[in-house]
């Protein structure tokens, strides 16, 4: 009989990574070659990886188009007057347009002020976090402390702030978490081009799929898909794996998808009529 670890280290191996690119988010900073830009286009992307594929790629796609050649240069030099308008009419969803001019804006006052999103995610990280929760809940606090009035002339809306979840207030954080991944992976299709950030800190970005298998693997009993249910799978795949453990992010999620675990108790599922 093959051990966990085995089945899913062999489903890592299978795994298309090549088309994963297509299908998901992490094409566009696939796009650039300059970590610089890597960082920004992927920040970007991950903010609208939220709902269907089909429908917040091509406004990923708009979003950077007209940023061109070099997100960061555009972003370094970003003026709300004079290129503020270029965004007019695009929205998605909970983001309306000033939404994202908004979130423009804000990252535009970090690379002024910090140089980089990594560097202002650094400031807020220590040596001995078990995880990256507090470098994360750090940035979203930098995002959403600068002063936006010369976008809304009030508070943040429910629309800014949808874009920057924190694991302070409990929230899963799917879309950074993935961002992060991305960043500071460095196998497979992940950039790795944030230094100094252990993989084994990383926390799995979790959705759906990711929740509904990994209960059935018994890697988590909580019901509720927050910050905490995310850090226990990822203790629970640190067992398998203690210096890669979201590896395994790619394999769990495709399986999950495909409906190789259900919703069908775990004695049925498929998952474990493989030799398991």
């Amino acid at each position: 009989m093959k051990s966990l670890k085995q089945i899913l280290d062999r489903l890592y191996r299978d795994y298309d990574f090549e088309g994963r690119v297509l299908h998901d988010p992490i094409e566009f900073p696939h796009q650039f070659k300059r970590p610089e830009d890597i960082e920004i286009s992927g920040f970007i992307a991950s903010c609208f990886a939220y709902g269907r594929v089909d429908l917040f790629k091509p406004v990923i796609k708009n979003i950077l188009s007209v940023m061109g050649e070099s997100p960061y240069a555009f972003l370094r030099e970003f003026s709300l007057k004079k290129q503020g308008h270029l965004f007019s009419g695009i929205k998605y969803r909970f983001n309306k347009n000033d939404d994202i001019v908004c979130l423009l804006y804000v990252l535009n006052r970090v690379i002024t002020g910090y140089g980089s999103i990594e560097a202002a995610f650094k400031s807020n990280c220590r040596d001995d976090d078990p995880d990256t929760g507090n470098g994360l809940a750090g940035l979203v606090n930098v995002l959403l402390s600068t002063d936006v009035s010369p976008v809304y002339g009030k508070d943040k809306p429910p629309g800014f702030r949808q874009f920057l979840p924190s694991p302070a207030s409990g929230s899963a954080c799917k879309r950074i978490c993935l961002f992060l991944r991305w960043m500071v992976r460095d196998a497979d299709i992940d950039f790795g081009i944030w230094k100094g950030v252990p993989g084994n800190k990383l926390v799995i970005p979790l959705d759906t799929h990711i929740a509904r298998i990994s209960r059935c693997l018994g890697f988590t009993g909580r019901s509720s898909q927050d910050w905490k249910m995310a850090v226990e799978i990822t203790e629970a795949l640190k067992k398998l794996d203690p210096v890669d453990p979201l590896k395994y992010d790619f394999a769990l999620c495709h399986q999950g998808i495909a409906g190789l675990c259900s919703k069908m108790k775990c004695s049925e599922c498929k998952l474990f009529n493989v030799g398991f």
